[in-house]
């Protein structure tokens, strides 16, 4: 199949963040070309979105689709589960404290990520390529992708969203900043006799987080994150055990606890590049940045990515992908994801290192969110800012 198709906008990669990215540019007008694969392997994990996220997703009309079938966050807490000498007290964050319903909500990702296909499906200004991006030629002029197939697509920008692996990125020359974590996170979902009260909380312990997000109903979300070894070792157990192993660790704040079907690993570890736009290619989503799961910041950052991307592409409409539309993305994300990427990875250190000067770090700056609200609700801003 030989023939080449001319886009001014290219979105290679069909994850949340690359189905977004091309509603986004569509929703302004661009022409885009969508390229990736249908996803195959279900997804049980679900994604905390905060409100400026869900803003993004009303305005690309998807959110009416999924809000009926997600959980509202409105409070989050902190809790120190670890056995060391020096512990900090338990830090409760509430959205109304910064006059706010709500955080966010979190979505199933079963429930997220069809409502985003069948969105891109429905855009006339979108053309969806069931294909891969075999080979990339990027120059002055344009980005051009050549498919699996033997076709070519032609784009004035090109938006990598195609993951922690980004060959899009690596065709660019951006080089990144990688390093892989003693960590592994267990994801599952599980029922509970007791009300979570539109509650997340966060345990810190010495291996990691382990992070319950409520769920319609009586239910939970929850990423544990522990040793490789033993992440595997827990998938391994039978329902009971499990359950009861997730009921201790929740220190029984939700009653019983029933583990549901579908179990999940992932391996833990940390992407930074050094720039996030070169040669007419843009990162969004894990391209951009990937880092441990700690206070619900992956999708969001991501989404704000393509915020900003989309928004300096309106600045920039005769040419998208120059190098000073690039250049104005890369200044305007540099400081966001280099800020939130380096508090995350700097927290979980702190959790895994034993040595005491980090330990008290940590303390103390729980200890004075937790006890001074000014400076808690500013955080909590923060966390809400677009």
């Amino acid at each position: 199949m030989e023939h080449q198709q001319t886009a001014r906008i290219l979105v290679a990669g069909t994850g949340p963040a690359g189905l977004i990215a091309a509603l986004g540019f569509a929703a302004e007008g661009f022409p885009v070309t969508l390229v990736g694969p249908e996803p195959t392997a279900p997804d049980g994990r679900t994604t905390a979105l905060m409100n400026p996220a869900l803003k993004v997703l009303d305005r690309l009309g998807v959110l009416e689709a999924v809000k009926s079938k997600a959980a509202p966050l409105k409070v989050m807490r902190i809790v120190d589960a670890t056995s060391r000498l020096i512990r900090s007290p338990v830090v409760t964050f509430r959205a109304s404290e910064i006059d706010e319903d709500q955080f966010g909500l979190n979505l199933p990702n079963s429930v997220l990520n069809p409502a985003l296909a069948s969105a891109v499906a429905a855009h006339a200004g979108i053309d969806r390529l069931m294909s891969i991006v075999a080979n990339w030629h990027l120059d002055a002029e344009h980005a051009r992708a050549v498919l699996a197939d033997g076709s070519t697509v032609d784009a004035s920008l090109a938006v990598a969203a195609d993951g922690r692996l980004s060959p899009a990125r690596q065709a660019a020359g951006i080089s990144t900043s990688a390093r892989s974590y003693p960590q592994a996170a267990l994801v599952l979902n599980f029922g509970h006799s007791g009300d979570h009260a539109f509650t997340s909380t966060e345990f810190h312990t010495e291996t990691g987080p382990f992070t319950q997000v409520p769920l319609p109903g009586n239910r939970s979300s929850l990423v544990w994150v522990v040793k490789p070894e033993t992440a595997t070792d827990l998938a391994a157990l039978d329902d009971t055990t499990l359950s009861q192993r997730v009921e201790q660790q929740m220190q029984s704040m939700l009653g019983r606890v029933t583990v549901e079907p579908g179990r999940q690993i992932y391996p833990l570890s940390a992407v930074t590049p050094l720039r996030f736009a070169r040669d007419r290619v843009a990162l969004v989503g894990e391209a951009a940045h990937v880092f441990p799961p700690i206070g619900a910041q992956g999708l969001n950052l991501g989404i704000r990515d393509v915020d900003d991307l989309v928004g300096i592409a309106c600045e920039n409409r005769s040419d998208p992908g120059a190098a000073k539309a690039l250049a104005a993305y890369d200044f305007k994300r540099r400081p966001d994801i280099l800020a939130r990427s380096g508090a995350v990875n700097l927290l979980n250190m702190s959790l895994l290192s034993d040595m005491l000067p980090a330990q008290m770090a940590r303390v103390a700056g729980l200890g004075v969110l937790g006890g001074f609200a000014p400076l808690r609700a500013f955080f909590m801003g923060e966390g809400l800012r677009p």
